[in-house]
């Protein structure tokens, strides 16, 4: 034990003298350690933010969606399997489900004149099940179907068309045809990225049948339930054999999972994303290895003579060999800890991970697993960096100090 701490001693003694050099080798081992420390947090934020934007299309892990048709191509009696999902929903005690119509058009008026505007119905559900996010105001909640004037979310393009004006003012939009009237605005939805122009109006499905007694011709709802993904293997087949007893002849419906985690290929596809950033972080830290075992080895011809010198007043081969490793590995650590400080501060800062993630909703807590690989892999490096530099100073002679 006195041993290894004499050589500790030593090694830090060899730091603070040669300052210059291990500050050049930190600088070089603390940007690969945090190189590699922020490629590994990197792609947890990545493999979240992918699993959130496929999130916005299938719904949450587990989503599953219910689509009834009629074989002969007759329409579906809505309000008939409306009453038998509500039956169904009622039993499973299901906790999220909303329905969801898309492709209608609703006749707006605009600043231009009448527009027809693609329109979903949906219920208050919908937003959680799919994390649709909001730019002003809120969502729609189940209250609003009684409302006079039924509530809306809108698209940042329509709002724009609309004049932007504040929320805070009650703005209404007017249409005609059936379910002609007026709705009040009370929410807005950003555009997804710059190519995003889709004008569009969210509606409470309820809301919309107060309006009128019937969807239009060829339109049926998909019934979405969102479930744990425990739980989903055994509520599918359930589901679809309640939903189907008693169907009228001719209709068929399908059960099946929407969200990203049930298609196939979605882990391995994960997994490939890990193992190709994992492969670029590792070549990022050999090449920070072999610039600090290169600087290591110029430095130990440089060190000859101390080192013979060393050897003359008795030190042990094995005290040089173990004074020289652990020179490399406390620099090595020192400089990791610092490298992995550096990028915890920077993906701690909202803003920056914002920026880089725009629209990510629950922000992983910068993953340990990143923090620990960079600590571990820059105690690796020095003792690497430092075993070839040993081994020469262990073979140096005080005869050959003499004569240098």
């Amino acid at each position: 034990m006195t041993g290894v701490l004499g050589a500790l001693a030593d090694a830090w003694a060899e730091i603070r003298v040669h300052k210059l050099r291990v500050l050049l080798s930190l600088i070089g081992i603390a940007v690969s350690v945090a190189a590699l420390t922020a490629v590994v947090a990197f792609s947890e934020l990545q493999q979240q933010y992918q699993a959130e934007q496929s999130d916005r299309w299938g719904g949450r892990v587990a989503t599953i969606a219910v689509n009834v048709y009629d074989e002969t191509g007759d329409p579906v009696d809505v309000d008939d399997f409306d009453a038998r999902f509500e039956r169904v929903n009622e039993r499973f005690g299901f906790s999220h489900t909303s329905r969801n119509v898309q492709g209608m058009m609703l006749p707006v008026q605009l600043p231009e004149g009448v527009a027809e505007i693609p329109t979903r119905l949906i219920d208050a559900a919908f937003p959680l099940i799919h994390r649709e996010e909001l730019l002003e105001g809120r969502w729609l909640s189940d209250d609003d179907v009684q409302a006079l004037a039924p509530a809306v979310v809108i698209s940042e393009p329509l709002w724009d068309r609309l004049g932007r004006v504040a929320l805070s003012q009650h703005p209404l939009l007017t249409v005609s045809g059936p379910a002609g009237g007026t709705y009040q605005i009370v929410g807005v939805t950003p555009r997804q990225g710059i190519w995003d122009e889709e004008s569009r109006v969210d509606v409470l499905f309820d809301a919309y049948r107060a309006r009128v007694d019937s969807l239009p011709e060829g339109v049926t709802p998909v019934y979405e339930v969102w479930v744990g993904a425990e739980q989903a293997a055994e509520v599918g087949p359930v589901l679809a054999m309640d939903l189907r007893a008693g169907l009228p002849e001719g209709q068929q419906l399908s059960v099946n999972r929407t969200d990203w985690a049930s298609q196939s290929g979605s882990q391995e596809a994960a997994r490939i994303f890990e193992l190709i950033t994992g492969g670029i972080a590792v070549l990022i830290l050999a090449l920070g290895a072999l610039s600090l075992i290169n600087i290591q080895l110029v430095a130990m011809r440089q060190r000859v003579r101390e080192i013979g010198v060393r050897r003359a007043f008795g030190a042990t081969g094995g005290r040089v060999f173990t004074s020289v490793l652990l020179e490399s590995l406390v620099a090595t650590t020192v400089a990791g800890i610092i490298g992995i400080a550096v990028v915890v501060a920077v993906l701690r800062s909202d803003w920056i991970v914002a920026s880089m993630f725009p629209g990510i909703q629950d922000v992983p807590p910068f993953p340990m697993r990143a923090a620990v690989t960079g600590l571990v892999a820059s105690v690796i490096v020095g003792a690497v960096a430092g075993f070839i530099p040993a081994l020469v100073a262990l073979r140096v002679k005080v005869i050959d100090a003499i004569r240098f």
